[in-house]
């Protein structure tokens, strides 16, 4: 009984997405859609409120298949506070959407509810199990804007390449379980660490890494980013771009485990890794697409997150979690300045699609104009703001482990990325429309002006007081270690 108790709130929520389900196929009303919406958010909520109302105890559950520490509930936390987040900024897009059907948003809970059972995954077939189930409510998702041909393309790239990794990391674990018998994380790394791993097991660990790269689109598996970005409805977008790495990362994070990683494959992900960022900045410099832009500063940023992984040390953890957070929010404001882009005009005729749209932003709207500069210099790491401050813990970190060259490339990929952002920024202030685009007058909605007052503000005054947020960090980087 103890072990449902400590899985309230996935129950609780896949009972709610189950419920909204009935509801939307026997309802005929024509704002089902928008009435969704908002009970979705409740469910989050209240989902929200049951995790924090759980006692934080470390114990394993459902016969060692499942975990609950301090790093379960942290993820979890982050998992429902940037869904609510992402589904609360598309609000007003799903609500004009005509093309939307109310599956959208059961898709997205179902998607949630997977990412919250993955985080507390401690055996491989859970953990294949609920990667698998994130990944075709992704699949749909991508997808969803059924009278696009884009979108059709994005989510059939998606299932494509998807379901080809998903079989590289199953034949991983099954490399794994024929030579060991063993499933369980905890009795994996008693043989990793007790005796030296033979060519299968490594064979094994190498197609779980590719699988695992894959996932988080990291060099030279990131090929299917761009498209899938471009191709989804933007509010997708949004979460594809925000959720899914922090739930990937994380039981990733578990599942190797740092005491004997680094020595292992320390050098595969610092490849990859120094890849990540090299291209990703490089690419995005001759992107004026918005999405395709997003999706290469994406890649750039995943090569920094690996960077964590690599220092194989508590402080490299540490500077890893501390850089989720910041990129989870400075993600999602941008995107409710996007988002809101879209809902400003008619949405039938008006797409985001290239950064010359936002020509001459400081004169239609300066507040959100310096908004929005905020985000882009955090994101490109100048200095005070949070983004500085994330990615100065993580090369702190590396050159504490003694990784130079990936802190090296990592300050200057920072600066090559300060093109792409700050061309934005001066397309804003100082360009005039060019005759294929005109500026669009922005206006953002209650929920998109909340959460980018607030994601401002953290970004502005984290260098004033950072020390709740590096102490989170670091218990939970305490409590994976030991």
């Amino acid at each position: 009984m103890i072990d449902f108790i400590l899985i309230i709130p996935e129950l609780f929520l896949l009972t709610a997405t189950i419920i909204l389900l009935l509801y939307g196929l026997q309802s005929e009303r024509k704002n089902v859609l928008s009435l969704l919406s908002l009970l979705s958010l409740s469910s989050l909520f209240f989902t929200g409120l049951l995790l924090w109302n759980n006692p934080i105890i470390s114990c394993s559950f459902f016969f060692n298949a499942c975990i609950l520490d301090h790093l379960t509930f942290f993820l979890k936390s982050l998992i429902i506070g940037s869904s609510f987040g992402a589904l609360l900024i598309s609000l007003n897009f799903l609500r004009i959407s005509a093309t939307y059907s109310f599956e959208t948003i059961i898709l997205i809970l179902f998607s949630v509810s997977s990412m919250m059972i993955l985080v507390s995954s401690y055996d491989l077939l859970p953990f294949y199990l609920a990667i698998e189930f994130q990944s075709l409510c992704f699949y749909v998702l991508a997808a969803s804007k059924r009278h696009s041909e884009f979108s059709t393309e994005a989510g059939l790239k998606y299932f494509l390449l998807g379901a080809f990794s998903s079989g590289i990391l199953l034949f991983g674990f099954s490399l794994i379980y024929g030579f060991t018998g063993i499933t369980n994380f905890e009795d994996l790394a008693k043989i990793t660490m007790s005796e030296a791993l033979p060519f299968s097991m490594n064979l094994g660990m190498v197609f779980i890494g590719v699988g695992f790269l894959f996932k988080i689109t990291a060099v030279p598996f990131h090929m299917w980013a761009p498209d899938v970005y471009e191709g989804s409805p933007t509010s997708i977008t949004a979460f594809f771009a925000i959720v899914p790495k922090i739930a990937i990362i994380g039981v990733f994070l578990r599942f190797f485990g740092f005491c004997l990683f680094f020595y292992e494959w320390g050098t595969i992900l610092m490849l990859s890794s120094l890849g990540s960022m090299m291209l990703g900045s490089i690419a995005a410099m001759s992107q004026f697409k918005l999405k395709r832009l997003l999706a290469y500063s994406s890649i750039s940023h995943i090569g920094f997150m690996l960077i964590g992984f690599c220092c194989g040390s508590i402080e490299g953890v540490q500077a890893l979690l501390i850089y989720m957070i910041v990129y989870m929010l400075m993600t999602t404001g941008l995107f409710s300045i996007a988002l809101s882009l879209k809902d400003s005009v008619n949405f039938r005729t008006s797409f985001i699609e290239s950064i010359n749209q936002f020509s001459m932003l400081a004169m239609t709207n300066p507040i959100l104009a310096l908004s929005l500069t905020i985000l882009l210099f955090s994101m490109a790491g100048i200095p005070p703001l949070a983004g500085f401050c994330s990615k100065f813990y993580l090369f702190f970190a590396a050159l504490s482990s003694s990784l130079n060259v990936l802190a090296c490339v990592g300050v200057l990929t920072s600066v090559i990325s300060c093109f792409y952002y700050i061309r934005l920024i001066k397309i804003m202030y100082f360009e005039s429309p060019f005759l294929d685009y005109h500026c669009f007058p922005f206006r953002l909605s209650f929920q998109n002006s909340f959460i980018l007052a607030f994601v401002t503000t953290f970004i502005v005054f984290f260098f004033v007081y950072p020390s709740p947020l590096f102490l989170l960090a670091h218990k939970t980087a305490i409590a994976l270690c030991f």
